[in-house]
């Protein structure tokens, strides 16, 4: 019996009118979350010298295709993050010479964060073990019941994004 289920558990026997499966259900995506995170994707970023954030940075800016320029507002609406915890992350990533700051070319207002030579080339130093590190965390489900949840929590996520 996994954790969310031991938590039902303990909680059906305290409350036994109230409904925990969707306990259960946040309980078990936030412990996957953990688990992916410490046991598979963190070993990663540790090995390369970065924290999860500055991947995400990194990583944000190489998939924006050439010439990997974002500006800190739209990084930190990509990557789920406050202004403020961007900040810090675009400040050490600068420090390690892995981005670089430069104006915006049509706002003088505005700055852009643009990936360097040597962030480009640790980003994709690193891709391949990050995506086989996916691979192998979920390869105990199936190809179709891997589409299957994945479409289960686009659901979920639009509906959390938008609710009525």
């Amino acid at each position: 019996m996994d954790r969310a289920a031991q938590a039902k558990a303990q909680w059906e026997r305290e409350l036994p009118r109230l409904d925990m499966d969707p306990m259960v259900l946040i309980g078990r995506l936030a412990e996957v979350q953990h688990l992916m995170a410490e046991n598979w994707l963190e070993p990663i970023f540790k090995s390369n010298g970065l924290k999860r954030g500055e991947f995400d940075v990194l990583a944000t800016l190489r998939r924006a295709g050439a010439p990997y320029a974002l500006t800190p507002t739209q990084l930190y609406q990509s990557t789920m993050v406050s202004s403020g915890g961007m900040t810090a992350r675009i400040d050490r990533l600068e420090k390690n010479s892995y981005i670089e700051r430069k104006p915006h070319p049509t706002d003088r207002r505005a700055l852009m964060v643009v990936l360097s030579p040597k962030g480009k080339k640790l980003i994709d130093q690193m891709m391949p073990a990050y995506v086989q590190a996916q691979h192998d965390a979920v390869g105990s489900l199936t190809s179709a019941q891997q589409q299957t949840l994945s479409s289960l929590l686009a659901t979920l996520v639009e509906n959390l994004e938008a609710p009525d």
